[in-house]
């Protein structure tokens, strides 16, 4: 039987000692941790070796929080069948009602996850009503243009190639065939 804790932290400035520890204290060997996004799980390289790193129902993969194996439903559920697939348990430690080998341990880990993307989802609505009310009073004004526009064309006009004129400008010619227009 094997315990395998998996750590997850999202920016370089934060540390990963707290969740490791944690986990160690928990009986934990190996331990996956890395310093990724947790918005998708496609390209954390850490939790899929933790993944496959599980041999069978005796095995159960632990986190100290739910937030540091998925931010989404659909993540935590795909995440979760894998896990499943191979009769594995999957345990939190601080939300010590979710544990997969229970029946309401899975009830617990479902209505969490959905609360938990509602709060993403709230916490991002609002956001961007902030952005369009300061966008709304002057306030906000997004990226200054780095290429100007009337040079562009006038350039195109004097006959440079779009293809050369991008590369002088270090922009794609995506862009300048965007401002030309």
């Amino acid at each position: 039987m094997a315990l395998i804790g998996y750590a997850r932290v999202s920016s370089i400035g934060q540390s990963l000692e707290l969740q490791v520890a944690a986990l160690e204290e928990a009986g934990c060997y190996p331990i996956f941790a890395e310093k990724k996004s947790g918005r998708s799980a496609s390209d954390r390289e850490q939790l899929a070796l933790a993944l496959d790193y599980i041999r069978d129902k005796q095995d159960t993969l632990i986190v100290t929080r739910l937030d540091r194996l998925a931010r989404s439903v659909i993540d935590l559920h795909q995440i979760i069948a894998r896990v499943t697939a191979k009769d594995a348990a999957f345990r939190v430690l601080q939300q010590s009602g979710i544990d997969t080998s229970t029946s309401t341990g899975k009830l617990t880990m479902a209505v969490l996850a959905a609360v938990a993307e509602f709060e993403t989802d709230i916490r991002a609505e609002r956001q961007r009503d902030g952005i369009n009310a300061a966008k709304a009073n002057g306030v906000y004004q997004g990226r200054k243009p780095t290429v100007d526009a009337a040079g562009i064309k006038a350039a195109l006009a004097a006959g440079e190639r779009p293809a050369a004129l991008a590369k002088r400008l270090g922009v794609a010619r995506s862009t300048v065939y965007r401002l030309a227009g």
